[in-house]
C-alpha cells in the first residue's frame, strides 16, 4: 500500500457536496479506479458490498479519460441495486488528508457526490464509508447506453490520466481478480473493435 499520498493534479469544484466525516478512522468504498490505484495510505482493505447503488458506466469523462470535444467514459455508482467492491481502512491521523486528496481527484466537477454510506463488509459486519455517487442532475450524466454505443464513444477517447479503452479494461482485470463478473461491461469491451478477446491482462503499472 503506498506510504504517502499522490498529489492530486486537481481542485475540488466549489460546488462538490461533501459530507462531515466520522470520528476516528476513515472507511473508503472503492468500485471502479481506487480498486487498482488508490494513491493514498490505509490500513486495510476487504471485500464489501454497498446497497442501494450499482456500479455503471455512465458519466461522461471531461477530464481523466477524455476531453469536453471527445468524452469517454467512466464508472459511477448510480440508482438501485447492490454494487461489490472493496473497502480500505484509513488511520484517524490520514483521515483528513486522504478524504482532500479523493475530494479533489472525483469532484474536479459536480458528476460525483461525496456520501457517507453504509457498507457491509464480508464477515457482514457493516461500517459507514466515503463514497462518491453519480449526480443524475448532471450534464455529464450518460445514463445506460447500449454496449455497442458506448464502445464507439470510449475506443479514441482518453484524458489526462489515459484512455477510457485501458480505463475499461482495468476494471474488468482488476474485477476478475475479486471474482465479480459485470456482464454489462464485459459486453462493451467485447463490442471494442479488435479487442474482444477476455480476460484482459493487469498492466503492471496501472494508470487511472
Amino acid at each position: 500500500m503506498p506510504s504517502r499520498l499522490t498529489e492530486p493534479q486537481l481542485r475540488v469544484h466549489p460546488d462538490a457536496v461533501r459530507p462531515s466525516l466520522p470520528a476516528g478512522d476513515l472507511w473508503v468504498f472503492a468500485y471502479g479506479s481506487l480498486l487498482w490505484r488508490p494513491g493514498f495510505p490505509y490500513r486495510q482493505r476487504r471485500p464489501a458490498r454497498l446497497f442501494g447503488y450499482h456500479r455503471s458506466l455512465c458519466v461522461w469523462s471531461h477530464v481523466h479519460r477524455g476531453t469536453p470535444a471527445h468524452p469517454g467514459m467512466v464508472l459511477g455508482l448510480d440508482q438501485g441495486g447492490s454494487c461489490r467492491g472493496c473497502l480500505y481502512r484509513v488511520a484517524e491521523g490520514d483521515k483528513a488528508a486522504v478524504a482532500q486528496y479523493l475530494y479533489a481527484r472525483e469532484m474536479p466537477t459536480r458528476i460525483y457526490h461525496a456520501r457517507l454510506c453504509p457498507v457491509r463488509t464480508d464477515c457482514g459486519t457493516q461500517v459507514q464509508a466515503l463514497t462518491f455517487v453519480v449526480n443524475r442532475r448532471d450534464d455529464q450524466y450518460s445514463g445506460r447506453l447500449a454496449a455497442a454505443d458506448a464502445a464507439r464513444q470510449i475506443a479514441a477517447a482518453a484524458g489526462i490520466s489515459g484512455s477510457s479503452v485501458d480505463y475499461l479494461q482495468q476494471t474488468l482485470a482488476h474485477l476478475q481478480q475479486l471474482a465479480i463478473h459485470d456482464h454489462h461491461l464485459q459486453a462493451i469491451a467485447d463490442a471494442l473493435p479488435g479487442q474482444s478477446q477476455p480476460p484482459w491482462p493487469i498492466a503492471r503499472q496501472p494508470n487511472r
